[in-house]
């Protein structure tokens, strides 16, 4: 039968979930370190808790060695010829034992010895929380509030304590003592005071556990969480899919009037979620992720750096952001990929600057004119601020006279410079395009051949008119015109054949 104090060993052992064969080891070793104490000895010592009748006896230890000359340390060595008064089993190689008297230890080795015991206790807890749980890391597990240490909760698991720091609380929720809630254990640590088991509510895989409780389909695999973004307290983005096109994702997860999706509301205290249909195509996903705002447009900037330009409306743009960005935070980070996202009007004017910085390069000196405008008027308006053409032609009449030294008849002479180099431009780009003006037919003198023909006649008036007949007239020959009654062309035939 177990002796009392073994008895109560093996009550602790089973409240701290530790092998009781430690809690021997730590009272033995207690009792050595109590007993060297006491002696005052740097001799081996060795302790023995004798678990039938709880009795604990202390000895010293001594290698036998074959002869006095091998001897190097007699407080740990002893030779075979001493050995054998002592103890007729005594043999070379072996040990000899000699018992200590601990009745006479006292409070102070007591204290010591108790304080021995702890340690060991401790360290032997720490160990078996920490292959309790390292490999539970990322689980959803139950647990109630022990007690508040400041900002912190500290929850019993069952079998070890968990803290909750400040950072990995929603900032949503308040708990009381014994109160009862689902924590995700993030990281298991070995402390020097106890087993550091870090548990949150802020993490991802506490919504991910709650959809997959309140949701058979997520349950079973039917529809799948392909990602979730969420920012404790305030609001959750989650991606799903599904893997058999007869079911609605989303409506899985939303429930009959919502009643799924709200639940898991009330166990965040609140928080909103977004439930997002999950699309391969990164547009058509962005898209999604920035909802409840619509989306104009949506643009690749660069694929290899996961980089994408969003247009929505002007008075869709702050819900687009979210409160303090938070909305294109989440979507940012549901997608995976950098988010720039801009109103209408603000790439509107993007598109200006760019074309505004393209005709910037292409500025016209005012070099061209200068032969027009005198040297004078040229140092004004550079003193002025005005280098090109093109700044000079946008410039009023109003503006012009501010400038001082530049007059109404000044500001004439400008202006007639500024179109002539205008016109002289467009005429060189007509040029350059082959885009001739249409030929003007100039009247010509006639010229008479050797044989007296016109090489190059007047041009002939034709007229016709229906149902009459043709007359054509040359002024220029002199010819007669047909008599009455004659017929047209009787006067060109042949004199010889009348």
């Amino acid at each position: 039968m177990a002796s009392e104090l073994y008895n109560v060993i093996d009550a602790l052992s089973r409240e701290k979930g530790i092998n009781p064969d430690i809690v021997v080891s730590a009272v033995e070793d207690a009792i050595v370190v109590a007993t060297r104490k006491f002696y005052k000895t740097q001799e081996s010592l060795r302790a023995v808790l004798d678990r039938e009748t709880g009795a604990i006896r202390a000895y010293s230890v001594k290698e036998i060695l074959p002869s006095e000359d091998d001897i190097e340390d007699p407080q740990i060595q002893i030779s075979l010829e001493e050995a054998l008064k002592i103890s007729e089993d005594a043999v070379v190689g072996g040990e000899l034992l000699q018992e200590k008297s601990i009745e006479g230890l006292g409070r102070i080795a007591a204290q010591l010895a108790k304080q021995v015991i702890f340690q060991k206790v401790r360290e032997a807890e720490r160990d078996t929380v920490f292959n309790e749980y390292h490999g539970r890391v990322n689980e959803v597990v139950n647990a109630t509030v022990k007690r508040i240490e400041g900002p912190d909760y500290i929850f019993d698991l069952g079998k070890a304590e968990a803290r909750m720091p400040r950072k990995e609380q929603s900032k949503l929720e308040s708990f009381a003592v014994g109160e009862r809630v689902r924590v995700v254990i993030t990281r298991v640590e070995k402390a020097t005071k106890g087993p550091g088991v870090i548990v949150s509510r802020s993490a991802q895989e506490l919504v991910s556990n709650l959809f997959q409780t309140e949701v058979p389909e997520i349950y079973d695999n039917t529809v799948v969480i392909r990602a979730i973004a969420r920012e404790a307290g305030e609001r959750t983005k989650i991606a799903v899919m599904s893997r058999d096109k007869d079911v609605d994702a989303v409506g899985a997860c939303v429930g009959m009037k919502g009643m799924r999706v709200q639940s898991i509301i009330r166990e965040l205290r609140g928080e909103k979620i977004d439930i997002i249909e999950y699309h391969e195509d990164a547009v058509t996903f962005a898209e999604k992720a920035l909802q409840p705002a619509k989306v104009s447009r949506v643009s690749i900037v660069d694929s290899h750096d996961k980089h994408l330009e969003v247009i929505v409306d002007d008075t869709q743009l702050s819900l687009a952001i979210g409160k303090k960005g938070q909305n294109v935070r989440l979507a940012a980070k549901l997608l995976g990929w950098k988010i720039d996202i801009k109103s209408e009007e603000e790439k509107r004017q993007e598109v200006e600057q760019q074309m505004n910085s393209l005709v910037g390069n292409s500025a016209t000196s005012l070099e061209n004119i200068a032969a027009e405008l005198g040297d004078p008027v040229l140092e004004k308006l550079t003193d002025a601020g005005i280098t090109s053409v093109e700044s000079l032609a946008d410039m009023t009449p109003e503006e012009l006279e501010a400038i001082p030294g530049i007059g109404p008849e000044t500001v004439e002479k400008i202006s007639v410079a500024v179109n002539n180099y205008f016109s002289r431009l467009e005429s060189a780009e007509q040029l350059a395009s082959g885009a001739l003006p249409e030929e003007v037919e100039l009247p010509t003198e006639p010229v008479l051949s050797a044989e007296g023909e016109l090489e190059n006649p007047a041009p002939v008036d034709v007229a016709e008119e229906s149902g009459s007949e043709v007359e054509a007239t040359s002024p220029a020959d002199g010819d007669a015109v047909p008599a009455e009654g004659e017929k047209p062309g009787e006067q060109d035939a042949d004199p010889a054949q009348k």
